[in-house]
């Protein structure tokens, strides 16, 4: 929330005025007590109010008699357990502090699942050639899917997790991207686009960002169709102390016939009509910022090539499995599959 203003109110007002106030933010009530210098001091809510009066306020008590001196912030770099915490605590409006105590933000919890240290790094330079024609006058990431593109949905879920610099590398048709989403100022994030003059393959491009704002790099293909969590990601990142983590598909491959368990030339037993469980690339990776280092200036490069740099340099690679949904949008029968979910999605507001 760029535009807290109106839940600002000064320490010396009465409590009329703030009474005032929480009458227009009914959705979030909650204010913000500064004082003469615009620091924050405190917080105010409809509750605070309610037990200043048991305790002997009234109407011409100041703002200051009646306000929480003990409120939840952050400052600096977002962590994601701390903000987790406040979650569990009821916290719904969080401020963001500058160093001087004056809020630069507020964090509406009502509307985001956390605030992640995270840039992040839509891939939608390709040509979609297995969705021709489809694709003939139109960048598959703009493939509309229920009510908005494909590449909309990864946006607006990075924005619900507090991710609020977005890079989008383009190539073909890409200037249809940049006049349908411009400078993301409408949906309050800062959106810079990287222009390929060839192709730089599937994590090349990352390469072109002159500087990242945040400690943690996520790369992610643009016409994916998922629910994936990443805060999930990076917490686990973080447990795990890994340098880059790539999120995973469970693929199981069903075996129809009963098979040989075999030692020393001999037959030991049968395992009957077994299953095995793979993990399979998703094609969403998230990294440590200085893991870009190995990417090389402007040339083909794949993210498959990444991992084994990072492996053969004796990095930590992990892997994270998605436990919802997940469609790589390639080919005709995946987007049939989600516009379908997407009905389901948009039936029950989800």
């Amino acid at each position: 929330m760029k535009n807290f203003n109106k839940h600002i109110i000064l320490f010396s007002k009465n409590i009329i005025k703030a009474l005032e106030l929480l009458n227009q933010v009914p959705e979030n009530l909650t204010l913000f007590v500064v004082d003469d210098n615009k620091k924050l001091i405190g917080t105010l809510t409809d509750g605070d109010i309610r037990r200043g009066f048991l305790k002997g306020e009234t109407l011409e008590s100041k703002v200051s008699d009646f306000m929480n001196r003990s409120f939840h912030y952050i400052s600096g770099i977002a962590e994601p357990d701390k903000i987790q915490q406040y979650r569990k605590l009821g916290v719904k409006m969080l401020p963001v502090l500058n160093d001087d105590d004056t809020i630069s933000r507020v964090i509406d919890l009502n509307k985001k699942k956390t605030v992640l240290p995270i840039d992040a790094v839509i891939m939608a330079g390709g040509k979609g050639e297995r969705l021709r024609p489809l694709t003939d006058k139109k960048p598959k990431p703009m493939l509309p899917l229920g009510n908005k593109p494909i590449i909309e949905y990864n946006i607006d879920r990075l924005i619900s997790f507090g991710i609020e610099n977005i890079y989008i590398s383009i190539n073909y048709l890409g200037d249809q991207i940049v006049d349908y989403f411009g400078d993301g100022s409408e949906k309050g994030i800062n959106i810079r686009y990287l222009k390929e003059e060839k192709f730089l393959g599937t994590i090349g491009s990352v390469k072109m960002v002159e500087e990242f704002q945040n400690p943690y790099i996520l790369v992610m293909n643009s016409d994916l169709f998922t629910d994936v969590d990443v805060e999930d990601l990076l917490l686990n990142l973080q447990r795990e102390d890994g340098d880059l983590t790539v999120a995973s598909i469970p693929y199981t491959v069903n075996i129809p016939f009963a098979i040989l368990k075999r030692e020393n030339d001999r037959i030991t037993g049968l395992k009957e009509k077994p299953s095995n469980t793979h993990y399979a690339n998703a094609g969403i990776y998230l990294m440590k910022q200085e893991i870009i280092d190995v990417i090389p200036e402007v040339e083909f490069f794949n993210a498959t090539d990444l991992i084994e740099k990072v492996i053969d340099k004796g990095g930590k690679v992990i892997d994270n499995p998605i436990t919802g949904y997940w469609i790589d949008i390639g080919r005709h029968e995946e987007y049939e599959k989600a516009k379908e979910i997407v009905k389901h999605l948009n039936k029950y507001n989800v």
